[in-house]
């Protein structure tokens, strides 16, 4: 999969594509992206954004609100992940 991704695109790191550890495609890189945690996060747009982007830990007891510290309720959170079609 990698090599052919590279051989289709072979410039899909600058355009901001990014592989997983599996070596699958993921989002593009975004400023988010870069928080690698909840406690990185200063919003709860950016925690849903960090959780839609496959930070699965950021929803550790798994009730639909990741970043606990951040994020109060799942109202918020759902209308963020409306908003940003996640």
């Amino acid at each position: 999969m990698v090599a052919l991704l590279v051989a289709a695109y072979p410039n899909f790191a600058s355009a901001g594509v990014r592989l997983d550890t599996r070596g699958e495609v993921g989002l593009p890189l975004t400023s988010i992206q870069t928080a690698r945690t909840c406690k990185q996060v200063s919003s709860c747009r950016e925690a849903v954004q960090l959780w839609c982007g496959g930070y699965r830990r950021a929803d550790a007891d798994n009730d639909g609100i990741p970043c606990e510290n951040i994020c109060r309720n799942k109202a918020e959170v759902d209308a963020i992940r409306e908003e940003i079609d996640c």
